[in-house]
């Protein structure tokens, strides 16, 4: 049964001072995801850990943000969007202190995992509150502020970063989420409309069915070249695979509400975006470990000057975010999406030929601006693109499968390029120990920087290679609803009877 506060299309007079609000919440988990990627040196030699070690960093808050994803969505559209948007806030904020106060990887990766689930219960509320609040020809403008804020904190992330774990110590890399976290539940009480729900029952069997196929394909990944991939390791990959599987037929099965509403994939667009969301989540995700131990360990750079190399990409994808936004709604989002993923694939590709320990600086900024270009062409429009079809009550639905995809992606990069990482290591560097800082922080002997370097340059190759997956299926996106033509009659009515309509060119 539904239970309605509000008319869809009419919840608040204020959709932009919302999505203000809304926006507060996104910021912070992307802010958290690049702060963490710049200091990763540092977590490393403070806690003694391995380059494993701080995969997993990275992948537990991945993995517990992208599982829950599936039905943290339908929460939303059973109990209301702001209210579980509130409760994802407060646990995002009190893991974030925890993990400033972890003394152990394993302390660190523990909270890393409680952060990745009050994340999972923001993010799909910011994209169905989106969908709910603005009308369809509004929804690209909105998407492109979301991506601005994508840009922002792109940018915010690695300077902020890189200037804290400088001044004051990796902590207060997670400390600096308190006050934004509380100013973003005051903002959301204020602002963020309360909007019609709808009734859902939650099927329990799939949650359990995609948490351990899940984890048990990104454990064996990870853990693989730790184990000489061994005999157990392939059996839990493919016991993994096996599990997913099986939950798919569960869903087409499920006599009640099934977790993964398959009719959602009939829309072309919204099964295409989620092909290319998840090669971008692979991607990005996927490449920051290796940029910045390359930046930091092979060419001797600060977190914060580490970061810095990152604002070009991030300023660019904020300037123009808004613009391509406005452009989407006019113009077939092939024509955008497909040319931003494929030049995403380009520049990360180009950064992964010049990764080299003589490379001088200037020659890295110009692929990272590129992406940065590209970037602009990818996260709302796809986003836009994948939600504009769905029909109001499947917007929770829709947005947690999107964002369910695009964590799969990112968890999968991370572990997938972390594996690789380490396999080139050991091909490149022979009994090399290069874990070791001996809780310092520095620049490699010099006999070892071009091996280390080509080792984090060509693991970037997948990553443009699983892109380049994104941009063929988003050549097949087809124009979305409010951009259709309208269809000629035949025969053609006389002008009489319709002397509103002017007649069209050819």
């Amino acid at each position: 049964m539904s239970t309605t506060t509000e008319t869809p299309g009419q919840v608040t007079t204020r959709p932009w001072a919302a999505l203000l609000a809304l926006c507060v919440g996104f910021f912070m988990i992307l802010v958290d995801m690049t702060i963490v990627a710049v200091a990763q040196p540092q977590i490393q030699a403070a806690l003694h850990t391995d380059v494993n070690g701080i995969v997993w960093v990275s992948s537990a808050y991945l993995l517990t943000y992208a599982v829950p994803l599936l039905i943290t969505g339908r929460l939303g559209d059973k109990y209301g969007p702001k209210l579980i948007y509130q409760i994802g806030l407060v646990l995002f904020t009190a893991a974030s202190v925890w993990c400033g106060f972890a003394g152990s990887i394993g302390m660190l990766i523990a909270a890393r995992a409680l952060q990745g689930v009050g994340a999972a219960l923001i993010t799909p509320q910011t994209m169905a509150l989106i969908t709910r609040i603005f009308p369809p020809e509004k929804r690209g403008a909105a998407m492109g502020v979301w991506g601005t804020v994508a840009g922002v904190a792109t940018l915010v992330g690695p300077l902020l970063g890189g200037v804290l774990t400088d001044s004051l110590g990796w902590e207060w890399i997670f400390f600096v989420n308190l006050p934004v976290g509380i100013i973003g539940l005051g903002l959301a009480a204020v602002l963020v409309p309360d909007v019609e729900t709808h009734d859902h029952k939650f099927d329990v069997v799939g949650v359990l069915l995609s948490a351990i196929g899940l984890f048990a394909i990104v454990f064996g990944i990870q853990e693989g070249e730790k184990y000489n991939w061994s005999g157990w390791i392939w059996t839990l990959i493919l016991g993994g695979v096996a599990v997913m599987g099986l939950f798919v037929y569960w869903q087409s099965r499920i006599r009640t509400e099934p977790l993964v509403p398959l009719s959602l994939f009939r829309d072309r667009n919204f099964s295409l975006s989620n092909i290319g969301i998840a090669s971008m989540g692979f991607a990005i995700s996927g490449l920051m470990i290796p940029t910045m131990f390359f930046l930091q360990l092979v060419g001797g750079m600060s977190p914060t000057r580490s970061a810095l190399m990152m604002v070009p990409m991030a300023v660019l994808t904020g300037i123009l975010a808004p613009i391509v936004g406005r452009i989407l709604d006019r113009v077939h989002p092939r024509v955008i999406i497909a040319s931003a993923l494929l030049l995403q694939a380009i520049a990360v590709g180009w950064i992964g030929m010049i990764t080299r320990a003589a490379t001088p600086v200037w020659q890295l900024l110009i692929p990272m601006a590129l992406m940065g270009v590209a970037s602009a062409g990818i996260w709302a429009p796809l986003a836009a693109t994948a939600t504009r079809g769905l029909p109001w009550h499947q917007a929770g639905a829709g947005a947690g499968v999107y964002n369910t995809t695009r964590m799969i992606g990112s968890v999968l990069g991370t572990a997938a390029i972390g594996v690789l990482m380490q396999v080139l290591l050991a091909h490149k560097l022979p009994g090399v120990d290069t874990e070791g800082h001996g809780g310092v922080v520095g620049q490699l002997p010099l006999p070892y920087r071009d091996g280390f370097a080509q080792a984090m340059g060509q693991s970037l190759y997948l990553a443009s290679a699983v892109l380049l997956v994104g941009f063929v299926a988003a050549l097949f996106l087809i124009r979305p609803p409010h951009q259709a033509p309208p269809v000629a009659s035949a025969p053609a009515e006389p002008a009489a009877l319709a002397p509103d309509v002017a007649p069209t060119g050819g």
